[in-house]
């Protein structure tokens, strides 16, 4: 597994992005989500470059940008089939073989969350995302990258948790963030 300095890059990269995935899905507020998702995703691709998974790093770099789109343009459904289209038009390119779909899954399950839903369904979208990218990491040999992704699905679910905790004990809370 480490037999290649390139190798081992890839696993420090991995761990990096453990720790940021780490504080991004154990925030309760989506602003302070999204923006360490972004500094996660970069260390993510570096780390799928490393270990030469072309889809998932392709797809990686996209997720980047598809924060930062869905951030400015929520509830967008167009922007949401542009990126989506260009998710398609780059694993057409980079598909090496079915080790790359779980990084297509991931990338159309995570696409949709956050474009379309906010709070708790976006967390649960999410953590759908997660755990297609958690086989894609475990195919491609990313000890970092699996143990980051193993990690989000259960702060994530923690999180989803407390967040209905918080939605029975103060519903009028809610009722004025939802509206």
């Amino acid at each position: 597994m480490l037999e290649s300095p390139a190798a081992l890059a890839g696993q420090v990269a991995g761990l990096a992005a453990l720790l940021l995935c780490i504080a991004a899905f154990a925030s309760k507020r989506d602003e302070r989500l999204l923006v360490l998702l972004i500094s996660a995703n970069v260390a993510f691709g570096l780390q799928f470059l490393f270990l030469q998974s072309w889809t998932a790093a392709a797809l990686t770099v996209l997720v980047i940008a598809r924060i930062a789109l869905a951030r400015r343009y929520p509830g967008s459904q167009a922007v949401m089939a542009g990126v989506l289209a260009a998710s398609g038009v780059a694993a057409l390119v980079t598909w090496q073989g079915w080790a790359d779909l779980p990084a297509v899954v991931a990338m159309v399950l995570g696409t949709v969350g956050m474009f379309l839903l906010r709070g708790i369904p976006m967390r649960v979208m999410l953590g759908l995302a997660a755990v297609a990218w958690l086989l894609s990491h475990l195919l491609a040999g990313a000890v970092g990258g699996s143990l980051a992704e193993a990690l989000v699905v259960i702060t994530n679910a923690i999180t989803i948790w407390r967040l209905l905790r918080a939605k029975r004990r103060y519903p009028e809370a809610f009722e004025r963030a939802e509206a």
